[in-house]
């Protein structure tokens, strides 16, 4: 993707060797930069320290979680032009389900409209001025975030949501793990 000049990789040191050993050629296959920076207690350290690693000439900042293996070259380069065109966008799907809000002794306290409900994605794609503004507003009032963009979001700035899709699912259980593989490979799951 010409768009993409470096990757910076936020992991522990011990899976550095998963780009070197696992995957030998792959600097030369991709054709960026690649750097390894060391992750922080929570997802915002990481990001925080991922941010300290990138190119001062960098014009965007493309957080993705590795967690999140499906996502299509062209849903990153539609997040990329409207993060370029907004100063932060995110992908994301529409809702599907009714979302209820509980209470703390789990009972329905309201339903919310779901057309308005969108499910956050990664990458999320934010102007680095813009998301270290952010970090230094997050980092002062000792604000916790859950995802990027809600950096920038306290910052008052607009983010827009660019419509992704579906399969760019969150790996992080084995029944997860069981529909990447179908997504992959859809005619495994069909019966005999």
């Amino acid at each position: 993707m010409m768009e993409v000049k470096e990757i910076i990789v936020v992991c522990d040191p011990s899976y550095e060797d998963i780009f070197e050993v696992v995957f030998p050629d792959t600097k030369e296959k991709i054709q960026v930069d690649l750097k390894f920076t060391l992750p922080g207690k929570e997802r915002q350290d990481s990001v925080y320290s991922g941010l300290q690693a990138v190119d001062l000439k960098s014009e965007l900042v493309c957080i993705h979680d590795s967690a999140r293996p499906l996502v299509t070259s062209g849903d990153v380069k539609k997040v990329l032009k409207d993060g370029w065109l907004n100063g932060a966008a995110v992908l994301g799907v529409p809702v599907k389900a009714t979302i209820k809000e509980a209470n703390s002794e789990s009972y329905v306290a309201r339903t919310l409209d779901r057309k308005t409900l969108w499910e956050m994605q990664t990458p999320q794609v934010i102007k680095p001025d813009l998301l270290k503004k952010g970090f230094e507003l997050v980092n002062r009032e000792g604000l916790e975030v859950t995802d990027d963009v809600s950096i920038v979001e306290h910052l008052k700035h607009p983010v827009y949501i660019t419509e992704g899709s579906y399969t760019n699912i969150k790996v992080t259980t084995p029944d997860d793990l069981l529909l990447a593989e179908r997504i992959l490979n859809p005619s495994s799951g069909e019966a005999s």
